[in-house]
């Protein structure tokens, strides 16, 4: 057929269309190397600084994962280094790293634990934990209660007697313990009633928040605790007291008691343990309406499960039974068993401490015995998300000094820091001091520093979850990454950390919905990783390391029998990182920054880049193109602002690529599975100035190679 006029004009089209697409395609962006050698961001071995984190793991499990095959396939992932968390604070609960030690109270097995220091011909393989008694939290990890809100009046809540005059050697009113009521939702109240057990509060006041957000995270400066018209009180005498707070009725959600000066009496467990009698404790919290008649409507849930009504306390005391403990809520993994398995490939290991519901004797016990084992230990990092847990920075610095001293008069050597800090994309902040100053870190710093006790704070640690509370995220919610980790690296220098003490990203990853179905989760674990060293860290630690049976999200793929059944996207961007940009070695590598012109039409950074010189004398540079759909051409320069030189790679070129082309998922209900799940894709090409380096679409990509002298 003779083509008529539209089908002429169509076939135009087509053709003009198409050179304009392949003419896209073709137009090269670029990423530039600030590559002189004054300017490397950051010094670091990728053995010693590209880790993985090891947290308490399900019961049962460790014989599994800390043996061979298992280990095998989480080593040959190439995380080097460990650190070992501390998961047993989050749950709000005693650690017994040893399980031989010895009791305050030894006739009735309970009170205050120590762990033995000395190492027998027994290795320990399992440490339990025992939840506290005295907890006020109704919430955290686990599934514990707080005693302030059971329904039982003799069970009590009770703060941490370390926090205390008798062992700070500070007046108690420098560090004000409280217990906080959320009621749900605003309720005009006007009273409270409180049962005191023993020690209670002489002067106290009862507060309400006059915020529209919660007291904590996004509402901490955004509102202030007003103590009630007819809330204060300096002649407490304990027992139960019914306290009329106004004489009208106020809506509040929030309310708290904040107690300055202790009875000192002594609690349930006798007055032969001082740490029994220093202190606040309370059996019951109710608040409501007070009529005129005397009679008290409490609008508390009383309930010995997560359904009370929720409390969050200061503190709380270390105090337990050997009958409070439970072997079902997980295994700490037992430090010789951890030490002798192989997953920490014999480098040295950041250990922790628990600080925040221990004694310093224990604390001090634990790193003695593993110094005395010669096990290798590089830091030592000082309890377990104290931000996480309310704790005032004051009270976390007084307990830091006590600990930190403990530990050196056994262990000298001992490098101690912390706090760790949950995670967060902004300055940790709390209630304003008498200055008005709100920085968690600023203030904890000033605490030491006040004291003397700056040396003992040797390293900063922080983990990082950017998504932790998203049950899923966009392919959008991978952009702020780099600015996520530089801002706040930014804020924490800002608000004081010292600058010749290394910091530390010890625990972290996207969060939720990182699934094993796209390669979003890996693009952003090269994207961290690159950031987070960029930004200047010691060292970065990978979490989710442990992988369990029958669940498909984790670090590996495994069946209800420990069978491996695939390799999910986040192991295969860790074997490019430490394996292919990075050289496996303990020698130095050096960071250099990057920038990129790749954007999209909003001005979003579509590819970023991180460089390093390797040690054997390479540069590998390695691009994340973060563009869901479309593969980018870019040039590579590695520009020398100081001698205005560019250079290129030149002769073969190394290119490593992870993506969708690697890695397809295949979903078929519980039998999906990914199908190739690996490995990367390696080929050779020929650098040099005019040399166009393709990206393929959501994709991590290492060029690797030596840089001619043009």
């Amino acid at each position: 057929m003779v083509p008529g006029p539209k089908n002429q004009i169509g076939e135009i089209c087509v053709v003009i269309c198409g050179l304009l697409f392949t003419a896209n395609l073709t137009i090269a962006q670029t990423v530039t190397v600030d590559a002189a050698p004054s300017h490397a961001a950051n010094t670091f071995s990728p053995v010693r600084s590209l880790g993985a984190a090891i947290d308490r793991l399900r019961t049962g499990t460790p014989d599994h994962v800390l043996t061979d095959p298992v280990l095998k396939e989480i080593l040959d992932a190439g995380w080097q280094t460990v650190t070992y968390r501390q998961n047993t604070e989050l749950m709000v609960e005693a650690w017994h790293w040893n399980p031989h030690g010895t009791w305050s109270d030894a006739e009735k097995q309970q009170g205050y634990f120590v762990g033995k220091a000395e190492p027998t011909t027994d290795m320990i393989r399992h440490s339990w934990a025992s939840p506290l008694p005295h907890r006020g939290f109704s919430r955290g990890d686990g599934n514990g209660w707080s005693r302030l809100t059971d329904g039982d009046p003799k069970s009590y809540w009770k703060s941490n007697p370390y926090l205390t005059k008798t062992f700070t050697g500070e007046d108690d009113s420098l560090h004000p313990q409280w217990v906080m009521i959320d009621l749900g939702s605003k309720i005009p109240v006007n009273a409270i009633r409180i049962a005191w057990a023993e020690p209670y509060a002489k002067h106290y006041s009862v507060q309400f928040w006059t915020g529209e957000l919660e007291p904590f995270y996004e509402g901490t400066t955004k509102g202030t605790w007003q103590t009630f018209p007819l809330g204060a009180n300096t002649e407490g005498r304990g027992g139960t007291v019914t306290l009329k707070l106004v004489s009208w009725m106020i809506p509040v959600r929030y309310l708290r008691i904040w107690m300055t000066e202790s009875s000192n009496t002594c609690d349930s467990h006798g007055s032969a343990d001082k740490r029994n009698c220093v202190g606040y404790a309370i059996n019951e919290l109710y608040v409501g309406a007070l009529s005129a008649d005397g009679q008290f409507n409490d609008y508390v849930t009383h309930f010995p499960s997560r359904n009370q009504t929720v409390t969050w306390p200061s503190s709380v005391d270390p105090w337990h039974a050997a009958s409070d403990m439970d072997e079902s809520r997980g295994d700490q993994v037992g430090f010789d068993f951890f030490f002798t398995c192989g997953v920490t490939r014999g480098l040295p290991t950041m250990v922790p401490i628990a600080m925040l519901y221990s004694t310093p004797e224990d604390a001090a016990n634990e790193i003695a015995y593993l110094y005395k084992r010669h096990y290798p230990i590089s830091w030592i990092e000082m309890g377990e998300e104290a931000d996480g847990q309310h704790m005032l920075p004051e009270d976390y610095g007084a307990l830091y000094v006590q600990f930190a001293t403990a530990i050196h008069r056994l262990v000298p050597e001992a490098k101690l820091g912390g706090p760790p800090f949950e995670g967060t994309f902004e300055d940790v902040e709390v209630w304003p001091d008498a200055a008005g100053k709100v920085s968690w870190l600023g203030r904890f710093i000033d605490y030491l520093k006040a004291r003397g006790h700056l040396n003992d704070f040797t390293f900063f640690s922080f983990e990082h979850y950017p998504y932790q509370d998203k049950p899923t995220y966009s392919w959008a919610d991978l952009y702020p990454e780099p600015e996520y980790v530089r801002h706040i690296v930014q804020v924490w220098k800002d608000n004081g950390l010292p600058p010749n003490i290394p910091f530390f990203m010890t625990e972290g990853n996207i969060g939720g919905g990182a699934g094993p179905s796209t390669v979003k989760s890996a693009l952003w674990l090269a994207d961290y990783v690159g950031s987070m060293m960029t930004a200047g860290a010691g060292a970065s630690y990978f979490f989710h390391y442990m992988p369990y049976p029958a669940q498909f999200n984790g670090f590996l793929m495994l069946d209800e029998n420990y069978n491996l059944k695939g390799y999910p996207p986040q192991y295969l961007a860790t074997q490019v990182i430490t394996k292919e940009w990075v050289q496996p070695v303990d020698a130095q590598h050096k960071l250099f920054k990057v920038s990129s012109d790749v954007t999209d039409a909003a001005g979003a950074l579509l590819v970023t880049a991180y460089a390093v010189e390797r040690p054997d004398g390479l540069w590998s540079v390695m691009l994340v193109n973060r563009d869901q759909y479309n593969d980018h051409t870019v040039k590579v320069v590695f520009s020398d602002p100081e001698t205005r030189r560019d250079r290129h790679f030149s002769g073969q070129v190394d290119r490593i690529t992870f993506g969708p082309a690697e890695y397809l998922w295949h979903p078929e209900g519980e039998r999906g599975h990914a199908d190739p799940d690996g490995p990367p894709s390696k080929s050779k090409i020929s650098g040099g100035p005019e040399m166009l380096y393709k990206l393929p679409m959501a994709s991590i990509t290492v060029l690797r190679g030596s840089i001619g002298n043009q």
